[in-house]
């Protein structure tokens, strides 16, 4: 699954590829924006880790990892 993380003043969005689900990096989310320490708190599935600050985050889009479209499509 593929998240995307907009953060504030910053012209690229930070994206995520996790093996979590989409209810799982939801519940994160949500705990994060809660939490004391007000960090966000992902991990990859290769293993990298992103630790990014709820203050400065604009949104989060979670959904599935497309395949790319490559070549041409014929319409009727």
């Amino acid at each position: 699954m593929k998240v995307k993380i907009g953060i504030a003043e910053t012209p690229r969005e930070l994206v995520v590829s996790s093996d979590r689900t989409p209810d799982e990096v939801a519940q994160l989310v949500s705990g994060a924006m809660k939490s004391d320490d007000g960090l966000l708190d992902l991990t990859d599935d290769k293993g990298n880790r992103f630790v990014v600050p709820v203050a400065r985050i604009s949104y989060v889009e979670i959904g599935p990892v497309g395949e790319p479209k490559v070549g041409f499509g014929l319409g009727g």
